[in-house]
């Protein structure tokens, strides 16, 4: 039987952090990609950058599944995808 010390649990939970960070990153990456075509799209056809209703439906999302601290995350979210308004 192979028990791990503290320190190596923690440093393989930090691994997995790490490696879960990185897919975040990519995720928000792809998110700002999409993003940019809708907003693109939506001016191109005569439309606003921001539709302020989707990013009601956005904080509420974020907030119903991650409590008070999912509207910051989700704001910071909006305004890397869609820039300060």
């Amino acid at each position: 039987m192979t028990t791990t010390t503290p320190e190596e649990t923690i440093a393989g939970a930090r691994e997995r952090i790490d490696v879960l960070d990185d897919r975040i990153i990519g995720l928000i990456q792809e998110r700002m990609a999409v993003s940019a075509v809708v907003q693109q799209t939506r001016i191109a056809s005569g439309g606003r950058r921001v539709n302020l209703s989707r990013e009601m439906e956005i904080l509420g999302r974020y907030r119903e599944a991650l409590g008070k601290p999912g509207t910051g995350l989700a704001m910071t979210l909006l305004e890397l995808c869609r820039g300060r308004i």
